[in-house]
């Protein structure tokens, strides 16, 4: 099975940009991820990579590349739950359900008006082996500019997850580097959306930096972690989709949660197996 696999990768140039493709989404997913955990905004990615839905619907309709739509109604969504949850007695969880359902639902009408079945599969649960050269690039392009992003403003990032409170008596703008996260979340939310598709975009933003919390002491060293998880979920996952004909995104997802389950036993931050 492992000699197919790579005797595929060396004739196949469809499983070739999959797995580049497949590996660089798990590294910047990974790595988003953290800062996600960290400030306890997982329901948030969720609602962006839902959100998405009728941006990418609307740029079928009009014709224009979908990952315009996307950004445009990801960043209008986590603008949106953001002035809703500061400006009202109401939590955050609330925002998000509210916006989230919104969206998904706009998006389902969406794509029915652009008579597109097809395409709502591929966006909803993702299809990693159809990716295109054209995606491999934006992907590899939009991966770069969003760990540049986090290379560069790494220190303001850190201070503003984990103490907020302090980074504001400092000077820092901590909502500007609330919307960079959302922006960043976004651009991650949109790339991903071709190997695992809106549905399970959060497993790869959550998963691989939950598997990284429980070894981590530090950020620099969560961040490392949780983009090899991510990377070795890609690779272990598109091995088993196109080994057994199942769908690769999922498989992604599935190996993802089992590297996670085996960290939660072994870790030793957990030991449950000690315990």
């Amino acid at each position: 099975m492992l000699l197919n696999f790579f005797d595929g990768l060396l004739r196949y140039h469809f499983l070739q940009n999959a797995l580049l493709t497949a590996v660089v989404i798990g590294i910047v997913a990974g790595m988003i991820g953290c800062f996600i955990i960290l400030r306890s905004l997982s329901l948030m990615g969720d609602a962006i990579s839902h959100a998405v839905l009728p941006g990418v619907a609307l740029s079928f309709i009009l014709g224009l590349h979908f990952f315009v739509g996307a950004v445009v109604f990801g960043l209008l969504a986590s603008v949106i739950i953001t002035f809703i949850k500061e400006n009202s007695t109401l939590k955050g969880d609330t925002a998000i359900g509210i916006t989230f359902s919104s969206f998904l639902a706009l998006g389902v009408i969406l794509i029915g008006l652009a008579n597109s079945s097809t395409d709502l599969f591929h966006i909803l649960f993702g299809n990693i082996l159809a990716v295109q050269d054209s995606d491999k690039w934006m992907t590899l392009f939009i991966s770069a500019l969003v760990l540049l992003a986090v290379i560069i403003f790494f220190k303001e990032l850190l201070i503003s997850s984990f103490d907020p409170i302090f980074a504001q008596s400092i000077g820092l703008n901590v909502t500007f580097y609330h919307y960079l996260l959302m922006i960043l979340l976004t651009l991650v939310a949109v790339t991903a959306m071709q190997s695992v598709g809106t549905i399970l975009i959060v497993a790869m933003l959550i998963t691989p930096a939950a598997t990284a919390y429980l070894y981590a002491n530090s950020l620099k060293v969560m961040l490392l972690l949780a983009g090899a998880v991510g990377a070795l979920s890609s690779v272990l996952g598109l091995f088993l989709g196109y080994t057994f004909n199942i769908a690769a995104g999922s498989s992604i997802v599935l190996t993802a949660a089992s590297i996670f389950l085996l960290s939660f036993l072994l870790s030793p931050k957990q030991n449950w197996i000690k315990k």
